[in-house]
Order: C-alpha cells, then sequence, then structure tokens
C-alpha cells in the first residue's frame, strides 16, 4: 500500500500543476517518498483537529513544492476536497502557490522565498523548549523539509547556527539533496560538503542515499527523534523522478507535458485519469495517522487539562497568555518613568522589564547590541542550551535570523520582541514582511533613529528606513516622542494579536513633555497644542515633537496647532470624524521628521526631513549642516506662515 499511496500523491501534484499550467512538479516527484513517510510513520497530528496544540509541526521551507504538501494533506484526511486541487493557484483557493498559514489546514508557516522557513522552523523549536519549560504538557517535534535553495541562503546559515548551539533537538532537518535549481546543476553554484558544514553547527547528521528506500528513511528519522541535538537528514533524490525530464532543470518549475505525464503515471501503476484517488489507500493512511496518534492526543487533552486545574487559582494571566485570551492594559503598571529627559531607549527597558513581570509569554533580545539598544530584561535570565526558563534570548550578530525565528515563536502565540539599530533594520527586511503577511505579533525594536547617532556616520545613521517600514501593508510603526508615548505604543502594540509591530527609538535624549498622553497615543495622532483661528498644523514624531512644541511657544503671533503622530498608521485607521478633527482639510500643515520626506505626502508637501546620507560628526555639527537644527526649522515654519 506504501507505493500506492506514494504514486497517488504523486499523480495528483502533477494533475495540480497541470490543471494550473503553472507550478514545480520535480519536487512532487523526488520527495514524495519522504513526506510520506513523515506523516504516515512519524508525525504526531490530528487531521480532524489541525490546531491541536501538541501537534508536531511540519514547515515546507521548499514552498515551491506547495503541490506536494497539498496532496500530501488531502490524502492524509485533512479539510481538503479534490475541488481544492482543482483550484490550484486559483483566486481565494485554498490551495495558493506557496504555503499560507491560515488558507490550508495543515499549514503551519507561510513559505515561499526560500530560507524563511527553515529560520521561521528554529523559532518554532525554540518557541516549543520555551513552552515546554513553562507549561510541561507542551512537547513536540519540528521537522522542515529544505532544499539546495534555502541551504544557500544566508539566513539558514545564521538561523541553524543558533539551533546548534542552543542544542534544540526537537528540529529535524530533512534536506532533499538532488544536485538541481532552477537554472541548472549546483555544480555551477553550491560545492560545499552540507554535512559537514551542519555538523560544525552541532547537528547530527545522518545520510540517505536513496530518498526511495522507506526504509532507510524511516530508520534515519527514528534516529534523529533520539538524538540529544537537532538534526539534519541528507536525502540523496533525483529531481523530476520518473519523468522524461528527470535529473534536468527543466523539470524544476514548469509543467510536465501530457505524454510526459501519460508515461509517469504507467510507471506509478496508477489511474491516467486527473484527479483519480485511490479511496482505499487515502483511507489506509488516514486509519494510520489517526490510529498512531489518538492515544497521544488524549494524553495531551489530560495532561493539558490537570496543569491548567492545578494552576488556574494560582497563576491565571499566565493560562491566559497560553491560549491568548488575555487582554492588557499596562497603562496601570507600575512604572518608573523619568520627570527630565532621558533617551526614549533607556526609558523603553524600563517598561519592557515592567510587562515582562506581567505577560508570562514576553521574551526577546537583540542582535548582539544589548549594551545599545537596552533591549534587555534584566534579572529575567538569559535562553541557553541548559536554560530555557530565561526570558533573554541572545541571537548574535544574525538579524535576519532573529526576525525569522521571532515569527516561530509568534506561530506558538508567544510575545516575542528583537532590537537592534534603526539603519540595520534592512537586514531584517524580508522577515518583517513574512511578519506582516502572516499577521504575527511580533515586536521590532529599532534605536539610534536618526542622524543623531553622529561620529558613527552615515552607515548608522538611518535617513530611508522609516520610509521603507511604513510602506509594509500590515505593519504598525511607532515613534514615541516621550515616556508617556511610549507606554501608549507598548499598550497599543500589545493589544494587537494581528499585526507586527516597529517601536522606533531614540538614543539621544527627549524631553518629557507635559501635555503629552499614553492615553491619547492609542489614536496614533492627537493634538498635543492647540489654538483658536489656526495658520498652521505642525506634525512632528519622535524627538522633534519638542521643538514643534517649542516653536509654538516662540511664535505667539501666530495661531499653531503641535500634533503629534506616534503612529501614522494607527491614526489613519481611526474613523474619519476623528482624523478631520485632528488634521482639519482646510489648515496649512507642515511636517518634521527626522528622516526621509516619502512617509507624508498623503497629509501635506510641506515637509521638513532629511533626505540624503549624514556625515561622521558631532551631533550638533551634523543638525546644523543638514538644516535641521532649531533655529533653521523655525525659520523656515515662519517662511511657512509668511506664505498667503
Amino acid at each position: 500500500m506504501d507505493s500506492e499511496i506514494i504514486a497517488n500523491i504523486k499523480a495528483l501534484g502533477i494533475d495540480m500543476i497541470n490543471e494550473a499550467k503553472s507550478g514545480h512538479p520535480g519536487i512532487v516527484l523526488s520527495s514524495a517518498p519522504i513526506l510520506y513517510t513523515l506523516y504516515a510513520n512519524h508525525l504526531n497530528v490530528i487531521p480532524s483537529n489541525p490546531s491541536w496544540y501538541n501537534r508536531d509541526r511540519f514547515i515546507m521551507s521548499a514552498g515551491h513544492g506547495s503541490a506536494l504538501l497539498y496532496a500530501t494533506l488531502f490524502m492524509c484526511g485533512f479539510d481538503l476536497k479534490v475541488s481544492d486541487l482543482k483550484s490550484f493557484r486559483q483566486l481565494d483557493s485554498k490551495t495558493p502557490g506557496h504555503p499560507e498559514v491560515g488558507k490550508t489546514p495543515g499549514v503551519e508557516c507561510s513559505t515561499g522565498p526560500l530560507g524563511q522557513g527553515i529560520a521561521t522552523s528554529v523559532g518554532i523549536a525554540l518557541g516549543e523548549r520555551l513552552l515546554h519549560n513553562r507549561y510541561p504538557f507542551y512537547q513536540f517535534n519540528t521537522y522542515v523539509l529544505v532544499g539546495d535553495g534555502d541551504l544557500m541562503e544566508g539566513i539558514s546559515y545564521e538561523a541553524c547556527s543558533l539551533a546548534g548551539t542552543l542544542k534544540l533537538n526537537n528540529l529535524i532537518v530533512l534536506y532533499d539533496s538532488n544536485s538541481m535549481t532552477l537554472d541548472g546543476s549546483t555544480d555551477n553554484t553550491f560545492r560545499e560538503n552540507v554535512m559537514k558544514r551542519f555538523e560544525s553547527f552541532g547537528f547530527d547528521t545522518f545520510l540517505v542515499d536513496d530518498g526511495n528506500d522507506l526504509d532507510k528513511l524511516n530508520a534515519a528519522i527514528e534516529k534523529a527523534k533520539k538524538s540529544d541535538k537537532p538534526s539534519f537528514i541528507e536525502i540523496k533524490t533525483k529531481l523530476g523522478y520518473g519523468s522524461n525530464l528527470e535529473n534536468t532543470n527543466k523539470v524544476h518549475g514548469k509543467p510536465l507535458d501530457i505524454d510526459d505525464i501519460t508515461q509517469l503515471k504507467k510507471k506509478l501503476n496508477t489511474s491516467n485519469e486527473p484527479f483519480y484517488v485511490n479511496e482505499k489507500a487515502r483511507k489506509q493512511l488516514i486509519d494510520i495517522i489517526n490510529s498512531r496518534t489518538h492515544k497521544l492526543y488524549e494524553e495531551s487533552i489530560i495532561n493539558c487539562s490537570r496543569y491548567v486545574n492545578d494552576k488556574l487559582n494560582k497563576n491565571i494571566n499566565a493560562i491566559k497568555d497560553l491560549f491568548g485570551f488575555n487582554k492588557y492594559n499596562i497603562l496601570n503598571y507600575n512604572y518608573d518613568l523619568p520627570n527630565k529627559p532621558e533617551s526614549t531607549r533607556v526609558t523603553n527597558q524600563k517598561i519592557m522589564l515592567e510587562i515582562a513581570r506581567h505577560i508570562n509569554m514576553f521574551v526577546g533580545g537583540s542582535a548582539d547590541l544589548n549594551s545599545s539598544t537596552k533591549a534587555y530584561l534584566t534579572n529575567m535570565g538569559d535562553v541557553s542550551s541548559s536554560n530555557f526558563e530565561g526570558r533573554n534570548i541572545w541571537f548574535g550578530i544574525r538579524e535576519h535570523a532573529m526576525g525569522a525565528i521571532m515569527n516561530g515563536l509568534a506561530l506558538l502565540k508567544l510575545r516575542p520582541f528583537g532590537s537592534t539599530f534603526l539603519c540595520f533594520s534592512d537586514y531584517l527586511k524580508p522577515a518583517i514582511r513574512m511578519s506582516a503577511l502572516m499577521h504575527l505579533p511580533v515586536t521590532y525594536v529599532f534605536t539610534h533613529d536618526s542622524i543623531l547617532v553622529g561620529e558613527d556616520g552615515p552607515t548608522h545613521q538611518p535617513v530611508e528606513q522609516l520610509v521603507m517600514l511604513r510602506s509594509i501593508p500590515n505593519l504598525n510603526v511607532y515613534r514615541p516622542a516621550d515616556a508617556k508615548e511610549l507606554v501608549g505604543c507598548w499598550q497599543s502594540i500589545l493589544n494587537n494579536t494581528n499585526n507586527p509591530s516597529s517601536l522606533i527609538l531614540s538614543r539621544s535624549d527627549v524631553v518629557q513633555l507635559e501635555n503629552t498622553s499614553s492615553l491619547k497615543s492609542l489614536k496614533g495622532g492627537y493634538i498635543l497644542d492647540d489654538d483658536e483661528d489656526l495658520e498652521l498644523i505642525i506634525i512632528a514624531t519622535g524627538s522633534e515633537l519638542s521643538i514643534a512644541h517649542k516653536i509654538k511657544q516662540e511664535l505667539k503671533d501666530y495661531h499653531i496647532r503641535v500634533v503629534s503622530m506616534p503612529s501614522k498608521e494607527i491614526f489613519l485607521n481611526q474613523d474619519t470624524e476623528y482624523q478631520v478633527s485632528v488634521l482639519p482639510t482646510n489648515i496649512k500643515k507642515v511636517v518634521i521628521e527626522a528622516s526621509s520626506k516619502y512617509s507624508w505626502f498623503d497629509f501635506t508637501n510641506h515637509i521638513i526631513s532629511i533626505d540624503t546620507f549624514g556625515k561622521s560628526a558631532k551631533a550638533d555639527e551634523l543638525l546644523n549642516q543638514f538644516n535641521f537644527d532649531y533655529e533653521q526649522i523655525k525659520m523656515r515654519i515662519i517662511e511657512l506662515l509668511s506664505v498667503k
């Protein structure tokens, strides 16, 4: 029956690609035995309850193999119909071109950009270790299928290096090793000894010399499950096995022709009828999975219930955190907020520490910049291979992997944060995009927010990064002006479970303004200082809000309103009536922000900004050089007021 099930998976995958007239048949034919072996004999899942918290996770990092994944999920009994397979790659179908979490039952993570899946898998494996330490009934393995492309991407090196350091023995990497990519043989681009590479990371490594040998596949996975290290299984396959184009790049990314499909199905000894389902074989696979996992499922539910009942009165917030039931009112937490100038990065550390005391799932770290970004939870322990009680993750100098690992943590309902300098957000961009695509509540803490970094020079002075972040759909960007606004931003961040956030903080001290408000910050933008008979509205963010406030105080002969805009995205989500009450359409407006002007044209064309790379110099010299010191900004405001 093994061969019949595998043949049906292959045939369905090929039919899906043929019906859609696009897709990747090569991986369907090379890796079907791998997925069959995994799901039939190892993966603890309940197809009728794909959200079971203790299920093993499987990530198709080689996301172009989606047809293989969907065909396998269908044969395993997940909630997919033949009509869904026929709708492969079609608008609003349950079977999109690359796997998307939330669209297809059994898909754990959105993948497609190569390397993201394996790095996110490291985050899921790490998250399981953190959760198991907090909730002992929580325990599962994470499996990930990768190809040569995943392992060429630098993010795989970053993430797997950390996985080895942390000895994540619940992570098992299955490598479809066929030496062929879209453009041709890996001899052209990728000749390293991958097994040795993973050995150097601290992985146990295993070789399966024939990807069609189910006994060898089973044996390797069994050994990996017993290892005290993360495991890497290299599985030698032939891309497009059985096709006339077998072992060539031509079978990688386009449908097979009809003659090839016909001869292939003949070799597979299966029906030539499109979308034929061997119901006997499908039922047997479903029965195999259910009989293997049903007892584990029942035991885990009992263990969870016992734990919850035992802890419910002792730590109800921790239980609510685990199941995502908590709503947070951090405005009432006991903060030691400053009453004098202080950088928002320093204030943020105090606020985060208080948040961590209340929220059990709040974990994170930085890309080797704790001493600079201050995103460190003092006295709350460091995560290590021997300590998963800690709250601080040492990501190392691995910004890109940090972002993807946080995505994995967030998929398990942890509330992760990760920090680096704002100018290095470029290193994280692909992972931030995946956070936004998956609607994950990841918090990116970016400090050193302007040219006021000074002597470090233009490589460390952000200019265009705020525009980049604000351009990403589903991402909320916050740039608070002082401590009170920062508390409001965190209140907004922690109660938004459907979107990632970027928190932009200063290295330089900021003034603690009298009229700023945590509560009003929840609207994204609000009136800080007002006047009757308005002539001008000044919109400002972050450090520049105190400049706008001071200008209004000095220019008493003019009628100026100052609007603080800690989050443009949150403001634009308010109802039109509120937006117009803050920014009436018939009043001239100007924006002050030490960043590129391109974020602000939907409000006004009058923007005082910095639109060129900086220089290495003292902060005061830079502000003067770039026409951004107080007196020059004030003169530009006066000029604007004089224009009728």
